[in-house]
């Protein structure tokens, strides 16, 4: 009792037992990407350890086909967690487009099992763990070490210890993830096998598969777990307050310490003057733009940037070229997705999910037309006029919402982000704010930008 009164305590814990016996305890922990730190470390789920059982354990995938652009399962008993929230070479995942596989954990010996712990770490949908944990002595009567998916485990020699699910009611569940299954007894039970029936963790798109980045199983028996160690922050991290405290940035360029002054002399003033300035901008009803975010400066990522959640992914090599041209416009449109934040509810009976032209057209027109409109950057021109289409996405989209504005008032962008938002967008709003279809006033903008350039329509 003592036990279940501490977790229900631990603020973000949930605490769930599924599983054949009834005194198996599962707990799972989730710390949004803002809150995350390097060393996984949660309120009631133990770190992860770099000298548990499943140190020199064999761990093989014995159902299913792990994603050639993830680590070896190697990775999952290596002692070793991923240095940032989107790392798939650190992380272990089933390929895209499919549903999961089974993962088999050879113990090489009997091991009295105290608990057993699984984490993971990703800015989005591949966060969350859906799981079964089943586990074997090997001696059962028709023992089979590798069932294949449409065999049930509990069939050929396993018990099944708890089911796992640890995706949000709302959202996209990003961030990091942490299990501990245990028992109230303090044993699991002695088992030699470990099985762990994966599922992906949502199919509206083909990335539903969980990055898995350590899995530990603690012996009674064995030496107390030595954490992992986080790396050592040194310089480059910089927090930036905005609002006299409202909202903080954290800066990381430890990896990129030739971007340490840039970060600090040019993007900490403009993400004082632009993030509120963002919020603002794009308001909604009880509506609460994150107050703490990151951003992150990679020389493993390729691109320019990438934003999930309240985290922002910058490539270095991209930045490094354009500290003089659009590195600041580039986060600013960034900084809009962090503000959008539409992952926060699921849309209603009728509405879409949140078209991409608009989610990426929205953050375009704020950069070219309300951040830096001197550039001219999102300028259509005789040569593109034919191409430009209203669903175009980035600047195109972000032609025509600046164009609908114009026309039909500055609140059409802010209402719109809003719907899209709350999760009830759908292309009807465009007639309620307008008195046009989205169609038709695609066809007006291009009818009028043909005027203004001296071209035909059609051209």
């Amino acid at each position: 009792m003592r036990h279940r009164a501490f977790l229900e305590a631990a603020a973000a814990v949930l605490l769930f037992a599924m599983a054949a016996d009834a005194q198996v305890t599962v707990v799972a922990e989730h710390n949004r990407d803002e809150d995350a730190a390097a060393d996984f470390r949660f309120k009631a789920v133990p770190q992860p350890a770099r000298n548990d059982a499943a140190t020199e354990a064999t761990f093989s995938i014995i159902d299913g086909r792990r994603d050639r652009n993830g680590a070896d399962v190697e990775a999952l008993h290596d002692g070793r967690v991923p240095s940032g929230e989107d790392v798939p070479a650190a992380n272990v995942f089933f390929r895209a487009v499919t549903d999961g596989g089974r993962l088999l954990v050879d113990l090489g010996r009997a091991v009295d099992v105290a608990c057993v712990n699984t984490y993971s770490w990703h800015t989005s949908t591949r966060g969350p763990q859906v799981y079964r944990l089943y586990a074997a002595d090997g001696k059962a009567e028709g023992f089979s070490a590798r069932p294949k998916r449409g065999t049930d485990p509990q069939d050929c020699g396993w018990r099944l210890v708890a089911t796992v699910d640890t995706r949000p009611k709302t959202g996209k569940g990003g961030g990091q993830h942490g299990v501990t299954i245990s028992d109230a007894g303090g044993s699991l039970g002695t088992y030699r096998y470990l099985l762990f029936d994966v599922s992906q963790t949502e199919a509206e798109d083909p990335f539903g598969n969980t990055f898995l980045s350590e899995i530990d199983v603690l012996d009674r028996a064995g030496p107390p777990p030595q954490a992992v160690q986080a790396p050592a922050p040194g310089e480059g991290i910089e927090t930036v307050e905005m609002e006299d405290g409202k909202y903080r940035a954290t800066l990381e360029t430890s990896q990129t310490p030739d971007l340490t002054p840039w970060a600090h002399e040019e993007l900490g003033p403009l993400l004082r003057e632009w993030y509120p300035k963002l919020v603002a901008m794009l308001p909604g009803r009880d509506y609460e733009a994150p107050r703490r975010f990151r951003i992150v400066f990679s020389n493993d990522m390729q691109g320019v940037a990438a934003t999930g959640g309240a985290v922002i992914r910058c490539g270095a090599a991209w930045f490094r070229r354009n500290l003089k041209g659009e590195a600041k416009g580039a986060l600013v449109h960034e900084m809009v997705h962090v503000v959008q934040n539409y992952g926060r509810r699921r849309p209603r009976p009728g509405a879409t999910r949140p078209p991409g032209w608009l989610v990426e057209g929205i953050a375009d027109y704020i950069r070219w037309f309300l951040y830096e409109p001197q550039t001219r950057g999102a300028e259509i021109t005789r040569r593109n006029l034919s191409r430009a289409r209203y669903d175009g996405s980035y600047r195109i989209s972000a032609n025509f919402l600046n164009w609908v504005c114009g026309k039909y008032g500055r609140d059409v962008v802010p209402k719109v982000n809003a719907a899209i938002r709350e999760g009830r967008y759908n292309e009807q709003l465009w007639k309620e704010l307008t008195g046009r279809t989205v169609q038709e006033l695609g066809d007006e903008w291009k009818a009028d930008l043909a005027t203004k350039l001296g071209v035909e329509p059609d051209a």
